[in-house]
């Protein structure tokens, strides 16, 4: 069957491409979860979120180089072109299942926060309203979609300036605080810079993966981007720049303000901070910037799962009703499929709540992860056979990738060996295993590379 691809649309901006990833990266990572990434290795947490940053850079990297080689392709493509179409069954269907947790996640938390206005509707209802919502906005052209998104995107990154601008005038006393200016004194009060050692920097890497995945998105735009082998290095050097600052500046300014050791992992540390600045209304401020930022989360999300499934239609790996098009050039058929799988996981929530949550928490940090380990797999092994020479080159290959690589195996198997998300990693690897059980079925008689 021939490939469905060219009835996408290449729509997406420059500007769209760069905030759509954003919007998956900024979300309940750093809203909610940065208290607990700071409670694990107090300020010196800032160098954990450096440090995946530097490996999201190498895999970022990886796929603009690989963009520039094969136009018009998408992420699982070069997968597909290095390994076969049996690791690339498998990562896409992993992929799929990772962004739809996400978005049944990032939909009951937007039925939570709503809870604090309309505490009397249930909040499977509420979920259920936030999911019909991001389903009506990926049913728009792309080019609409992208722009929505963009302007979503758009208020949380303003609101995490604000708060950084507003911040730094507290520590230093330009703001007047209802307690004593702190200055610099909570880096060096509490047990210092590294109240515990080195060890917990290494340990939040599993919180933080969670954090930083969605930037991956961008490899899965490439067939919705004009001129995108030309367009995607020029945004993954601006994009990590901007990830990296947007995850340690507000954390800086969260350890400079409130003691490390006092945060209440309850409470997202942004409306403690606001709190603090006695400002009124803070608190529903704070509320309307995390039901923004969640729900731009779910958009991204419901964009990478309906984009995996249409390139896995159109390739064999899927089935192929899911590569129809709308007009307007969205996976119809796919989005739908989404639409009932956030039916189900708000209905859930009628009937475990909590359980739900912590069930499905620890899956996407571990997913993206192997996601990404594909990723430098599959640079590694194409680049000696490029059809051409790359108009964009990842720095010190092949030392950088090989590193890159090394840190992120490690930091998987680290997961396997987490107590806490026991439950969660145990339902990951039922699924992979899965999945590779029905990829040499479903592969068996063909010649596949892997």
């Amino acid at each position: 069957m021939k490939s469905n691809e060219a009835s996408l649309q290449k729509k997406l901006l420059p500007r769209h491409i760069s905030f759509m990833a954003m919007g998956g990266v900024i979300g309940t990572g750093i809203f909610k979860g940065s208290s607990e990434t700071i409670s694990i290795a107090g300020p010196a947490v800032i160098l954990t979120y450096v440090l995946a940053g530097l490996l999201l850079l190498v895999v970022m990297g990886a796929i603009a180089e690989m963009a520039t080689v094969y136009p018009n392709r998408n992420m699982k493509d070069f997968i597909r072109e290095a390994f076969g179409e049996r690791l690339s069954f498998i990562v896409g269907w992993l992929y799929c299942f990772m962004w739809l947790t996400v978005c049944v996640i990032e939909v009951l938390a937007a039925g939570s926060f709503l809870q604090y206005w309309l505490p009397d509707v249930p909040l499977w209802l509420l979920s259920l309203a936030s999911g019909a919502l991001i389903i009506g906005i990926n049913m728009m052209s792309v080019g609409g979609y992208g722009e929505t998104e963009f302007w979503l995107a758009g208020i949380k990154i303003a609101m995490i300036i604000i708060f950084i601008i507003l911040g730094s005038s507290l520590i230093f006393g330009l703001l007047p605080m209802s307690e004593a200016t702190p200055y610099l004194h909570n880096f060096t009060d509490y047990g210092g810079f590294l109240p515990r050692g080195w060890a917990p920097i290494f340990s939040a890497l599993l919180v933080v993966m969670f954090s930083y995945g969605g930037s991956e998105l961008i490899g899965l735009t490439l067939t919705e981007t004009q001129d995108a082998e030309k367009v995607l290095p020029k945004v993954v050097k601006s994009f990590i720049l901007r990830v990296i600052l947007f995850y340690t500046l507000p954390i800086l300014i969260i350890c400079g303000l409130i003691p490390w050791n006092q945060l209440n992992e309850h409470t997202s540390p942004f409306v403690q901070v606001l709190a603090a600045t006695g400002l009124k209304g803070a608190d529903h401020i704070m509320n309307f910037i995390l039901i923004t930022a969640v729900l731009s989360a779910a958009n991204s999300g419901i964009y990478g799962a309906t984009r995996m499934l249409h390139s896995m239609a159109s390739q064999g790996e899927a089935p192929r009703s899911l590569a129809k098009t709308s007009a307007k050039g969205v996976p119809i058929n796919s989005l739908k499929l989404c639409a009932v799988v956030l039916v189900i996981g708000s209905l859930l929530a009628y009937f475990a709540q909590d359980g739900l949550f912590r069930l499905l928490m620890a899956v996407p940090g571990f997913v993206v992860i192997l996601v990404w380990i594909s990723i430098c797999m599959s640079q590694l092994k194409l680049r000696k056979s490029y059809p051409k020479e790359p108009t964009f080159k990842v720095w010190g290959f092949p030392y950088i990738t090989v590193v890159t690589l090394v840190c992120l195996t490690v930091i998987a198997v680290s997961f396997l060996f987490d107590v806490q998300n026991r439950i969660s990693i145990g339902t990951c690897l039922a699924v992979l295993l899965m999945l590779t059980i029905w990829s040499f079925v479903k592969f068996k008689k063909k010649n596949c590379s892997i």
